[in-house]
């Protein structure tokens, strides 16, 4: 991926948005007013492009004192395979560090669980259905 950054305009806010619609509305069938929920005006978002596309999101906020939530972490399907969920992962990491975040959790969907293993997440929970998809809960200690 060229650059992952924090959303810091209007316009990459909505491109971020614009991805999670087309990953988890347009493809998986989530619900928009079940995607798009009241921490997104709270929560730290993050953009991916390449070649200035924007091709991946993701989120972050406090869930408790000293553990940052991750969430909405999705790639454009053509992007897919390389790599480019782990450099979001890996930038969303090193955010969660400098602001004093010692543990993340997740919710992954069941599929995605093998992806998350391998960048350290250890699954907690069995799993249960979110917005009628298989997930489990997962943190990694930073």
């Amino acid at each position: 991926m060229q650059r992952v950054k924090i959303v810091e305009t209007e316009l990459e806010k909505e491109q971020a948005f614009e991805i999670r619609r087309k990953v988890f509305v347009d493809e998986q069938g989530v619900a928009l007013h079940v995607e798009m929920d009241e921490h997104d005006d709270s929560a730290t978002h993050f953009i991916g492009y390449e070649l200035e596309q924007p091709i991946a999101a993701a989120r972050i906020r406090e869930y408790e004192q000293g553990v940052g939530k991750v969430e909405r972490v999705c790639v454009l399907p053509e992007y897919r395979g390389h790599h480019f969920g782990a450099e979001m992962m890996e930038q969303l990491e090193e955010y969660a560090r400098s602001i004093g975040y010692f543990r993340l959790q997740l919710n992954s969907q069941s599929h995605a669980i093998r992806f998350y293993e391998r960048l350290g997440y250890d699954v907690v929970s069995p799993e249960f259905m979110d917005a009628g998809i298989p997930h489990r809960q997962m943190e990694k200690t930073l």
